[in-house]
C-alpha cells in the first residue's frame, strides 16, 4: 500500500549532497585601471555592472586582500592602460611597467594582509591595449578603416608570447590566453619555456564563444572594437562539437587548464568537455550573466544570494572545477554562513 522507496527520506541531508561548491573553486576577476592613481586605493564604479569597480594598483591590492580574508584564494587580472598608450600593436601589453605587471609584482611582494599567497592569473590578450580593440594584430590596409581589416593570426602569436613572458617575469602564477588565436597555447608555452618559466601554468580560453553576453565587460575594460566583429576568431554559439576540437588542440599544445566561456548558457558544453577530458576545467561566468542577475535582483524579481549560489552550483554540477565569477566575494560570504 505504501512506497518502499521514499526519496524524501534523504532530502535536506547535507551528508548525501552530490555537488559541493567551495571557496577553493572560485576565481575573482579584477580590472586594474592605469588611469587611476596607482599609489592610492582608488576605485571607479562600472555602470553596466553595479557593485563592480575598476581599481588602481593599490586599490586592487586591497580588494585582493579582502577577497582572501573571505576565502577566495585566486584572482584573474585585466589591465586598462592609459588611452594614450594604446597603439595598433598593443605594445603596452608587454611593457614591464604596464599596469598588470606592476599589480602582479605588488601582490607578490606584499604582506599576508595584502593578499600574499593568492594565486594570480593574468588575462593574456591585446583587446584592451589596441586602438582598434581587436584581440590580435590587424592587417595594415586602408580597408581596415572601412571595417574590412583582417585579424592576423600568426603575427599575433609572436606578440602573445612576448606578453606571456612579461607577465611571468612579474610573477604571474598562471597566464590565460583569451584571444582564440589558432596555435596560441603552443606559442605561449614555447616562449615561456625558452625564457625559463616552465613552471608558469597556462589556463587557456579554449572554447570561447562569440557571445552577446560580453557587453558589460567591454565597457569595464574599455575594449570595444572599432570595426567588424569577433566572429572570425571566437566560436559560433550554435556549435558544440567544435568546442571539443578546440579543447583537444589546446591540450595537445600544452594547456594546463582549459576553459569554457560563457558559463550559464553553455552548461552543455561544460558537461561535454568534462566527459571527454581530464584536465582541470574552468567556467567563466561572464559580465552579462552578472548584469542580468543583478538587474533582476534589484527589481526584486529574484533573491540575489540564492540565485547566484544556484547558478554557480549548476556550473560545478556540469563539471567545472574552477569558476571565474564577479560574484566570488558574495558567494564566499554566503558559503561561510550556515545553510539549511
Amino acid at each position: 500500500m505504501f512506497p518502499r522507496v521514499r526519496m524524501r527520506r534523504l532530502r535536506g541531508l547535507k551528508l548525501v549532497r552530490e555537488t559541493r561548491l567551495s571557496c577553493d573553486d572560485l576565481i575573482l576577476p579584477l580590472f586594474v585601471d592605469e588611469n587611476l592613481d596607482g599609489k592610492k586605493t582608488e576605485k571607479r564604479p562600472i555602470n553596466s555592472m553595479p557593485g563592480q569597480f575598476r581599481f588602481s594598483v593599490e586599490g586592487a591590492v586591497k580588494e585582493v586582500a579582502e577577497a582572501r580574508s573571505l576565502g577566495v584564494k585566486s584572482v584573474l587580472l585585466f589591465g586598462i592602460p592609459a588611452q594614450a598608450k594604446k597603439d595598433e600593436g598593443g605594445s603596452e601589453a608587454f611593457n614591464s611597467e604596464g599596469v598588470v605587471q606592476r599589480t602582479v609584482r605588488r601582490l607578490k611582494s606584499g604582506s599576508e594582509g595584502e593578499g600574499r599567497g593568492v594565486v594570480v592569473a593574468t588575462d593574456l590578450c591585446l583587446c584592451e591595449y589596441t586602438t582598434h580593440g581587436h584581440c590580435g594584430l590587424v592587417e595594415a590596409e586602408a580597408g581596415a578603416e572601412r571595417g574590412k581589416g583582417r585579424v592576423l593570426n600568426d603575427a599575433t602569436l609572436e606578440v602573445l608570447g612576448e606578453v606571456a613572458v612579461s607577465q611571468a617575469e612579474a610573477g604571474a602564477d598562471i597566464v590565460a590566453p583569451s584571444g582564440m588565436m589558432d596555435g596560441m597555447v603552443k606559442a605561449v608555452r614555447e616562449r615561456l619555456d625558452d625564457a625559463g618559466f616552465s613552471n608558469t601554468a597556462i589556463m587557456s580560453y579554449s572554447a570561447k564563444y562569440n557571445s552577446a553576453l560580453y557587453g558589460p565587460f567591454r565597457e569595464a575594460a574599455n575594449s570595444g572594437y572599432q570595426f567588424g566583429d569577433r566572429s572570425g576568431y571566437q566560436m559560433d554559439f550554435s556549435n558544440a562539437r567544435e568546442a571539443l576540437r578546440e579543447v583537444e588542440l589546446d591540450i595537445s599544445e600544452g594547456a594546463d587548464i582549459v576553459m569554457v566561456k560563457p558559463a550559464l548558457f553553455y552548461l552543455d558544453i561544460i558537461s561535454k568537455v568534462r566527459e571527454r577530458f581530464d584536465l582541470p576545467l574552468a567556467a567563466y561566468s561572464v559580465s552579462g550573466e552578472y548584469a542580468m542577475i543583478s538587474a533582476a535582483a534589484e527589481q526584486g524579481y529574484l533573491n540575489r544570494a540564492e540565485v547566484v549560489l544556484e547558478g554557480l552550483t549548476a556550473m560545478k554540477r556540469a563539471g567545472a572545477d574552477l569558476i571565474i565569477s564577479y560574484f566570488a566575494k558574495e558567494v564566499a560570504e554566503t558559503l561561510s554562513r550556515p545553510r539549511q
